[in-house]
């Protein structure tokens, strides 16, 4: 722990809090002797000062003992449990404790410390600190709220933060902001290259940080002076989450939660989180937003952690709002070749093969620009309709099986065969409703899959696309063969022991 001005300063306070009741429990204390004994005259006034004296010999004892519980408590860590709902608990226990062990002390030096003073001084104790708690709140609550409502700090929404703004939903999304007048400034660690934004590096109205989303000095530098957020960051995937599932749960849950609160403690209402149908994992039915969760990967149960972070923390100020996506195909600055339209496609036109798995399961499909457009409609939105909302993102027309998928591309490549080879590990399954997006949003797709197919097939016949296999267009086989795991790893590491051993030079 560093002792840094703050934390001195609540310790300090704490000491004057514990040392003054303990005073006060003796003055009380002698006061209600006095009274029983018929009065308060010159004997019991006599008596006050005896014991008003005689505390000063505990002075340096209680604060010693106030100093080591609160802090193995973590009332100056700000540990987990002290931060928790259960923090009256721990006031209480930490309270307690110490006045059991001066008691002790009392009991194995032979003092002459009474238990009726012991009794009023923990009470008034108790009272006081967990009192400054609870003053603290309704301080930051209430008084500042209404600070706030007098002089509110004036955000400016056309200011957007794109963390992820290179990737494939994100390469798609920068366009559309810039033309209609977006100050956009993107935080990316451009893991698979810069290609896709390097045609608007240049416009006036896009900053670029290159830095990792996990470092919160850079996520709270790119927040500065932003209105808005649109988290797209994350390992995408089932195959690229599978390669090193503690790195995937730090990046996609744990960053996602630090972004968070920042945001909230920037005042920035507005956070659009990209998470995926994925979730609903496999079923018969037909699934809306309200539907049974049933993640079958790592990727769908860190995307649903992340959902279930940001709707608890949602309030009047932190309003998140969360997109599923269906399954995306289609190009954008970062095409990507490991999603199952694009990559039959790609093998229709190569390999003249369409090799199919699971012919039979169905998924929602949506064009990347339309994708981009959700997030789009999401920002424009009033945020009274949004706030704290997940939606579907999609259209019914376009919830189709694999086989249908691999007929639609054969209809466009009819030279190619259609492979059935069973089924494979893949057990996602579910057809899903967009009522809601449709609706609130608005929200029409201009994309269907016949034309996103054709937008792949054209790009193959111009050169464009001349390997599909290539790394650079899969996730997982990127981070596999170029490394980049290994390279992102070891910067972890070498913050941590940063960090390590900054702290062993505080101490």
């Amino acid at each position: 722990m560093k002792w840094t001005p703050a934390v001195l300063l609540r310790v300090l306070v704490d000491l004057i809090v514990m040392n003054l009741a303990f005073i006060l429990g003796a003055v009380l204390q002698s006061l209600l002797s006095g009274a029983d004994q018929g009065g308060l005259g010159h004997e019991s006034v006599l008596a006050f000062w005896h014991h008003a004296a005689f505390y000063w010999g505990w002075i340096l004892a209680l604060s010693i003992l106030t100093v080591c519980v609160f802090t193995l408590n973590g009332f100056y860590t700000r540990g987990r449990f002290y931060q928790s709902r259960y923090k009256a608990v721990v006031v209480f226990q930490a309270v307690t404790l110490v006045y059991l062990l001066l008691a002790a002390t009392n009991y194995l030096v032979g003092g002459s410390l009474a238990r009726t003073t012991f009794m009023s001084a923990w009470m008034i104790s108790l009272l006081a600190v967990e009192g400054s708690r609870l003053w603290s709140v309704v301080w930051r609550r209430v008084v500042v709220a209404v600070e706030h409502d007098r002089h509110p700090v004036v955000f400016d929404e056309k200011r957007v933060l794109v963390i992820g703004g290179a990737g494939y939903i994100g390469s798609a999304l920068l366009p559309k902001l810039l033309e209609k007048g977006y100050f956009v400034r993107l935080l990316d660690l451009f893991v698979y290259g810069e290609e896709s934004i390097e045609q608007y590096r240049d416009h006036p109205h896009l900053e670029i940080i290159k830095a990792d989303f996990r470092q919160i000095d850079k996520v709270v530098e790119a927040l500065r002076g932003m209105g808005s957020v649109i988290h797209l960051g994350a390992i995408v995937g089932d195959p690229a989450c599978a390669i090193d599932e503690h790195f995937t749960v730090e990046v996609n849950l744990l960053a996602t939660r630090m972004i968070a609160e920042a945001c909230k403690g920037y005042g920035i209402q507005r956070f659009i989180f990209a998470s995926t149908c994925s979730v609903y994992g496999a079923s018969d039915e037909f699934l809306n937003e309200k539907s049974k969760l049933n993640p079958v990967s790592l990727y769908a149960r860190t995307k649903i952690a992340c959902e279930q972070v940001l709707l608890s923390m949602a309030n009047d100020r932190f309003s998140p709002v969360i997109l599923r996506f269906s399954t995306i195909y289609g190009l954008s600055g970062r095409t990507r070749f490991d999603l199952v339209v694009n990559l039959l496609t790609a093998k229709a036109k190569f390999d003249k093969k369409i090799t199919l798995y699971g012919g039979d399961q169905w998924r929602p499909f949506l064009h990347v620009d339309d994708a981009a457009l959700s997030v789009f409609k999401a920002l424009e939105a009033p945020i009274h309709q949004v706030k704290d909302q997940v939606f579907n993102v999609g259209s019914e027309h376009q919830n189709h099986t694999l086989g249908q998928v691999a007929e639609l591309i054969q209809a466009q490549v009819p030279d190619a065969e259609i492979l059935e080879l069973g089924q494979d590990g893949d057990r996602r399954n579910y057809r899903v409703d967009f009522t809601k997006i449709r609706l609130l949003l608005r929200f029409e797709p201009h994309w269907d899959l016949p034309a996103g197919i054709a937008q792949v097939v054209t790009a193959i016949d111009e050169g464009k696309v001349s390997n599909y296999t290539d790394g650079r267009f899969n996730n997982a086989k990127y981070l596999t063969e170029l490394g980049e795991t290994t390279l992102v790893r070891r910067h972890i590491d070498r913050v941590r022991d940063l960090i390590g051993e900054s702290e062993q030079a505080s101490a």
